[in-house]
């Protein structure tokens, strides 16, 4: 008989709750706000995207985020540019202040959740991160 154990659903969902909620005041210091971290994330080391593109890799709508990007760009984090290919479209790409602040913030975010995961024997936490890691990779869409 399997151990009785609550939901996976059930141990992730106040896990990622208590954890965006404690990275609130580390990206209040950056100047960023929730959705403004993960627009900084969703566009990773890439050269450029589309606002479209974007959204779909942050699942998002894309309408959502015009008000992020919007302040992004105000603040020198990202930039929006004529696509060459599609004039209506706007190819978004980070500034290199933008990627030092996704970088200094995602740094402060893993500082903090390391003091969470010292709860763990060395071990059992690079194997959680693991197997952590190779669960979300299963679930997300993969990056084109």
């Amino acid at each position: 008989m399997p151990e009785k154990r609550p939901d996976l659903a059930a141990m992730i969902a106040p896990l990622g709750r208590a954890l965006a909620t404690a990275e609130l005041p580390v990206l209040e210091r950056h100047g960023l706000t929730m959705w403004g971290y993960v627009v900084l994330l969703g566009l990773g080391d890439e050269p450029v995207y589309t606002q479209a593109a974007l959204a779909k890799k942050i699942r998002a709508d894309k309408t959502r985020i015009i008000g992020t990007l919007d302040e992004l760009q105000q603040r020198g984090l990202i930039r929006r540019d004529p696509d060459p290919a599609d004039r209506r479209a706007r190819l978004i790409s980070l500034t290199p202040t933008g990627r030092t602040t996704r970088d200094q913030a995602q740094r402060d975010i893993q500082d903090q959740e390391n003091q969470l995961l010292s709860q763990l024997p060395a071990a059992d936490r690079k194997v959680f991160l693991r197997s952590l890691q190779t669960l979300w990779e299963s679930v997300v869409e993969p990056p084109r």
